[in-house]
């Protein structure tokens, strides 16, 4: 019969009597309490029970009854207690408690889906991200996602909503992405989306039926990084308080939004600014030169405008300008620099022996119409006393 153990085996033995010895005198000694570690992840798997879930499932099940079409089937399986598992239906442990599974976000973008949003959506509170864009569901927003205290993204655009902007969502405190986009709502725009105490991030409220005053308590008073209002009736000016927007705005569109102003210089102050179209406006007067200070400038739409004057040398000497839009103004004056712009239209202005150009008489009559001059407001003053 072989042996039991072999040399080796004798040997293995023997080293862990040695360790044993050697660890002996540290049993006596008081074990050193652990760190308290009150967000550490549970080892175990966390229940797919508790009154969260319980309550999303009842948000999601009267969800699922509002829907009258759903040709994706994205909701097909939205169907008994382990909402987990819907399709769309994200969950994660709770920020305020690691021990405990919830709904954290619910994604049914590019569904077409058809149907509106109960008042029980409210209970899925504990959501962050809801991207509901590329839908069908009309009505309005519901008041009860005022409850949503943590939702961070919010998008549901291109859909059919409509009605009134839903007031609650300026007193969301964790709301920082809000998509509103290609809708149908319409009525005043509230001071407090653009204020500091909602803080967003970034806002897409263009081709709805919005209105916009521009002041120093709306628009320039965000601290956003991208705003969107192309295809928004706008009223006002564009204020010269728009270069306080200087240390967080990147991206402002304003395209066809019915502004009459001038461009105040102040706006050259936006030197993180990357993307500005204001095109299919009725600006008026002269592009600042102060545009030049706008060193991160990649995109500049100023397009189809009643703007004059000799385009500034220092846009076209942008270090990053790539797309430069000046067509249908009346310049009378583009820089030799301006030929370097990777992407360039300045179609339709009066420019002397430059090709595709408005008609000399369109010139002439342009040039006998009351000079425009800028107030310090921005707006335009055509007869100043």
């Amino acid at each position: 019969m072989a042996p039991l153990s072999g040399p080796t085996t004798g040997k293995r033995s023997l080293r862990h009597l040695l360790l044993l010895c050697l660890l002996l005198p540290c049993l006596s000694q008081p074990l050193p309490a652990p760190s308290p570690s009150p967000t550490a992840a549970p080892t175990f798997p966390l229940s797919p029970f508790n009154d969260r879930l319980e309550a999303a499932y009842v948000a999601l099940q009267a969800w699922k009854h509002a829907i009258t079409e759903d040709p994706k089937n994205l909701t097909a399986d939205w169907c008994g207690p382990f909402v987990c598992n819907y399709t769309g239906v994200f969950c994660t442990a709770a920020p305020d408690d690691p021990h405990i599974l919830t709904v954290a976000g619910v994604d049914l973008n590019h569904g077409r889906i058809a149907g509106f949003l109960p008042d029980h959506i409210g209970l899925l509170a504990d959501v962050a991200l809801l991207h509901l864009n590329s839908n069908r569901f009309h009505g309005t927003l519901p008041g009860s996602m005022q409850h949503m205290r943590l939702l961070f993204e919010l998008d549901v655009s291109n859909n059919l909503l409509s009605g009134a902007f839903p007031s609650f969502l300026t007193s969301l405190p964790s709301l920082k992405y809000l998509d509103l986009r290609f809708n149908n709502f319409d009525g005043q725009l509230p001071d407090d989306v653009f204020g500091r105490q909602l803080s967003l991030d970034a806002l897409f409220a263009n081709n709805n039926r919005f209105n916009v005053t521009l002041s120093s308590r709306t628009l320039t008073n965000s601290t956003a990084s991208v705003i969107v209002l192309a295809n928004t009736e706008l009223k006002g000016c564009l204020p010269p308080s728009i270069g306080d927007m200087a240390g967080t705005l990147v991206e402002l569109v304003l395209l066809n939004t019915s502004i009459s102003s001038c461009i105040p210089p102040e706006i050259g102050k936006l030197k993180k600014l990357k993307v500005l179209d204001l095109s299919h406006n009725e600006l008026a007067g002269e592009l600042p030169d102060s545009i030049g200070d706008m060193e991160s400038l990649e995109v500049l739409n100023v397009g189809y405008n009643q703007l004059s004057g000799v385009v500034p040398e220092s846009i076209c000497l942008l270090p990053k300008l790539k797309n430069l839009t000046v067509a249908g103004n009346y310049f009378c004056g583009e820089p030799v620099s301006c030929l370097h712009v990777p992407l360039r239209d300045d179609r339709m202005n009066c420019i002397p022996e430059w090709p595709h150009q408005r008609t000399h008489e369109e010139c002439i009559a342009f040039e006998h119409r009351p000079p425009v001059h800028c107030g310090a407001d921005g707006c335009i003053l055509h007869h100043p006393l």
